[in-house]
């Protein structure tokens, strides 16, 4: 099976960390319920707490892609301009080994 990994990674607005963090939190709960996630995972940057990364694997692409319509990632996508520096860099990578 060709699993999906993705690794989506956050920079936040001076001042803003803890906001966007918050925001980021709320995120995993929900997510780990969708079908298709294998697992969705959030870190922080020891050397930059303002800076966060997502880990994510999940089944299929189209499973992938049902994430991103859901209304929790949705909902946030309009606050990435008040809350982030920028969208978010994502990089999609297929396991094959």
């Amino acid at each position: 099976m060709k699993t999906i990994t993705v690794v989506a990674t956050f920079q936040a607005k001076p001042g803003k960390a803890e906001e966007l963090k918050r925001a980021l939190i709320s995120l995993v709960a929900p997510t780990r319920k969708e079908a298709g996630c294998l697992n969705y995972d959030l870190h922080q940057s020891p050397d930059d707490p303002g800076k966060f990364l997502f880990h994510e694997n999940w089944t299929t692409k189209a499973a992938l892609d049902a994430h991103l319509q859901m209304p929790h990632i949705q909902v946030l996508l309009p606050r990435m301009d008040e809350l982030a520096v920028g969208m978010p860099d994502i990089v999609i990578w297929e396991k094959i080994a």
